[in-house]
């Protein structure tokens, strides 16, 4: 039975699963729901296990104290990590609920039934209850990672529709976030930004604070911020006090080529095998094999990109006595926790987090410096509520970044169509660049108001992350079976955008990489790309979805202006498995259309069927959105792509039908789906604007205008 990274931190069931006198089951985890409808998936497996009516079935609120750590919701690590603690902790709740029914009942534990948590001596009518036992009581017991758990065949709601419980408000609006709360006496704030991150605040005009309405100015060194009784007001107070301001440097971002500066700024750079850097020299490049019958060399390149969440970034912090509480949307309320008590040099028993839904967002963007803006606001402004809200310049300007990169490749075959020799070395800036805590404040340093307070907290200078397929080498080391590959990772230093952790890291670019020469190369030897690519992939999983994507839209051209692509990743090489196979039409203005789409994909076994699909087609879409459009722009004096003209994403007037096809894997392991499908979107649209053009698009986005430029080359 698969085990949980959970576990070792909290082995009690008592941490995961609380009995109710009312019997119903509260169910605890530390990983938030931020659309990825982790609540759902951990409510049928707790009710599977239980043999509970999934109705029955409460999970907690996310608040510091009252549920697991279990860091950051990132990296598809939710059902793995959360769903899997919860499911053993189920199992082996039921275990003793049955031992401890058999002596009441006099029953063998083994021969007793449970129907929505009544527990039965079959053939009489001796009958007891979750509740009767132990409601409202711990157990007191461990989680036994050994327990055994229903099979397949007794399953009653794995895989079966089941609607979300917050669904419904959804829907229809009556959802509330944290944007909409109201407090007693609730203040609304407005942050002052300067230029870019390297300005201070050089002077403010003397006579701002009689001009503010009754409004509070909240000033920190450089870090300004105004609040109000009436929310329209502060946003016009923010207006009049950046008027007050001057700001210096004017000029403070390297504006120089940033492919350029990839190359050129200072690196720490390692190779990578087996998919995690090694402390070593890296080896150097040599000349293709001399019994190569053909080799291509290729040079990828990404632009910034940001996270570009819908709703900007919000919190809401009180500062009652010595307590602080903050309402946020965080994706790690713990390592956030921690960040802030050492920012403000307060106790962290003192400081409470709790996660309210705000607009969603995969990654790093800015819901955890709304945060820290929010919890500086309430600390200025003892006993009043604060609301701070983020502008959509704000979240456009000061979000944390997805990495620009280079990716170099080379591969060769031999004279029967075999890979040989693959050699795969990207650069770039780090992709993990949360807040968490570590030496010398490292954590507040990663929060950007810590860069404008009077005690000044400089950003930390990144480390390379060193673990299996994390940051930069995400998705790298190929799933095929090469017998000789060169991986390099290189993290460049001194790069101008602020950036961190955007859905899927790097895997994004390595995949489209992999992708893109997989079949550039299957055309040198004359090879159908899907065949080519099965003939160097042993894993049968992988080969099932790549057949299954490919049976249901081959590549190639059905018509003229029209291509067929496909793409294929493991993520991490050891979550989920996916390929997307694509069909655009690329028009006389060199715009990319979306036409149809199929994704096959196995995440091991299938607990919430719909929420597994709207995660796939879900990335699916951003990752369409990022291969096309999406590219953060900037000068000398800050960042100029502030709004969604000059960041725009995909739209509706460009979503293709999609079909997606799930591997079916009864008593399979869970494995992570939010990213899976991100880099196989990228790679499949690479090869299909090939196949529509004769044109191998190499920077992303893939927009008109890169296009046009290829064809004019």
């Amino acid at each position: 039975m698969a085990g949980s990274g959970s576990l070792p931190d909290h082995p009690n069931v008592d941490d995961w699963l609380s009995f109710e006198i009312d019997g119903n089951v509260t169910v605890k985890s530390g990983k938030v729901d931020i659309g990825q409808r982790i609540s759902t998936a951990i409510t049928l497996v707790a009710a599977e296990e239980l043999d509970v009516d999934p109705n029955r079935i409460v999970v907690a609120r996310r608040e510091t104290g009252k549920v697991p750590n279990e860091g950051y919701t990132s990296g598809s690590r939710s059902m793995v990590d959360s769903a899997q603690a919860i499911r053993l902790a189920a199992a082996t709740a039921r275990h003793h609920m049955l031992a401890l029914a058999a002596r009441e009942l006099n029953g063998a534990a083994e021969s007793l039934q449970v129907t929505d948590g009544v527990i039965r001596v079959p053939g009489t009518d001796r009958t007891t209850t979750y509740a009767q036992l132990v409601g409202g009581k711990p157990l007191g017991i461990t989680v036994d990672v050994d327990a055994a758990i229903k099979t397949p065949e007794a399953h009653t709601l794995f895989g079966r529709p089941f609607v979300s419980p917050g669904l419904a408000g959804l829907t229809t609006g009556a959802t509330k976030y944290v944007h909409d709360i109201v407090l007693p006496g609730m203040l609304h704030a407005r942050v002052i930004r300067p230029p870019h991150y390297n300005a201070k605040l050089k002077t403010l005009s003397d006579d701002i604070d009689d001009r503010l309405e009754g409004g509070k100015l909240i000033r920190d060194g450089s870090f300004l911020a105004v609040a109000h009784s009436d929310e329209w007001t502060a946003l016009r107070l923010s207006g009049r006090v950046a008027s007050a301001a001057a700001w210096t440097p004017e000029r403070g971002l390297d504006d120089q080529n940033i492919f350029d500066l990839l190359e050129s700024k200072p690196r720490t750079g390692f190779p990578v095998i087996n998919g995690a850097p090694v402390n070593q020299p890296i080896p150097p490049l040599a000349a293709p094999p001399s019994e190569a019958a053909s080799t291509i060399e290729v040079r990828f390149e990404r632009a910034y990109q940001m996270h570009a969440t819908i709703g900007p970034s919000a919190a809401a912090a009180l500062l009652d006595g010595d307590n602080l509480t903050v309402w946020s949307y965080s994706q790690g309320i713990y390592p956030l926790r921690q960040s802030i008590s050492e920012a403000l040099g307060r106790d962290i028993k003192f400081i409470h987090l709790v996660h309210t839904p705000g607009a969603g967002c995969y990654g790093h963007n800015g819901a955890d410096d709304a945060a820290f803006d929010a919890a500086l606001v309430a600390c200025a402004l003892p006993g009043t509520p604060i609301l701070m809200k983020w502008t959509r310049e704000d979240e456009h300007a000061w979000e944390p970044y997805g990495s620009a990169m280079v990716v170099k490749a080379r591969a060769s075959l031999d004279n029967s169509g075999r890979i040989i020799d693959w050699c795969h070395e990207n650069f770039s800036d780090s992709h993990g660049m949360r807040p968490r805590p570590g030496p010398d404040r490292i954590g507040p340093g990663r929060l950007i108001a810590s860069r404008m307070r009077e005690d000044f907290i400089p950003p930390p200078i990144p480390a390379p992350q060193m673990g299996k397929h994390a940051g930069i080498h995400r998705n790298q080391d190929p799933l095929y079976d090469f017998p000789v590959k060169r991986l390099v990772k290189n993290l460049v230093h001194g790069l101008p955008l602020r950036t961190s952790s955007l859905r899927g890291l790097a895997a994004i670019v390595n995949v489209l990489t992999i992708e893109s020469m997989m079949d550039e190369l299957a055309e040198a030897g004359g090879i159908d790309p899907v065949e080519f690519r099965l003939r160097h992939l042993s894993d049968t999983r992988g080969r099932t979805v790549l057949e299954a994507a490919a049976k249901l839209l081959p590549p190639g051209s059905p018509e003229s202006g029209v291509g067929r692509g496909i793409g294929f990743a493991r993520y991490k090489n050891a979550e989920a498995y996916a390929a997307i196979a694509i069909e655009v039409a690329v028009d006389d203005e060199a715009k990319v259309h979306l036409r149809r789409a199929v994704i096959a994909a196995d995440a091991g076994e299938i607990v919430d069927r719909q929420g597994l699909i709207s995660q796939f087609e879900g990335g699916f879409l951003q990752g369409c959105s990022l291969t096309l459009l999406e590219q953060v722009s900037y000068d000398a004096y800050g960042i100029t792509s502030r709004d969604w003209d000059t960041y725009p994403i995909l739209g509706f007037d460009n979503i293709p039908e999609i079909e997606t096809v799930l591997i079916e894997r009864p008593g399979e392991p869970f494995l992570g789906a939010g990213e899976a499908t991100f880099g196989p979107a990228a790679g499949a649209i690479a090869n299909a604007i090939y196949a529509a053009t004769g044109l191998r698009p190499r920077r992303l986005p893939f927009t008109p205008d890169i296009i046009r430029a290829m064809a004019m080359a």
